[in-house]
């Protein structure tokens, strides 16, 4: 049995492909950590410094739209 994969962090809002001006602002959009996940898959702080930025920089794709697939491309 392969283990799951731990969620290292999370996009909360609207995409801004699909925002609009006449939509209501429903509240700030947030990208969420889970450090405790990070630091699982991590073994220095070396690599905690780096996972950080590839999970921010890929959450940022989603706030920009992107899918899982494209940001793997990427």
């Amino acid at each position: 049995m392969r283990p799951r994969k731990l969620l290292l962090g999370v996009f909360h809002g609207v995409p801004a492909t699909q925002k609009s001006v006449f939509n209501i602002p429903a509240g700030p959009d947030t990208i969420v950590l889970y450090q405790k996940n990070i630091e699982a898959v991590c073994s220095t702080e070396e690599e905690i410094r780096e996972q950080v930025t590839l999970t921010v920089m890929h959450e940022i794709g989603h706030f920009f739209g992107m899918t899982e697939d494209q940001l793997r491309d990427v």
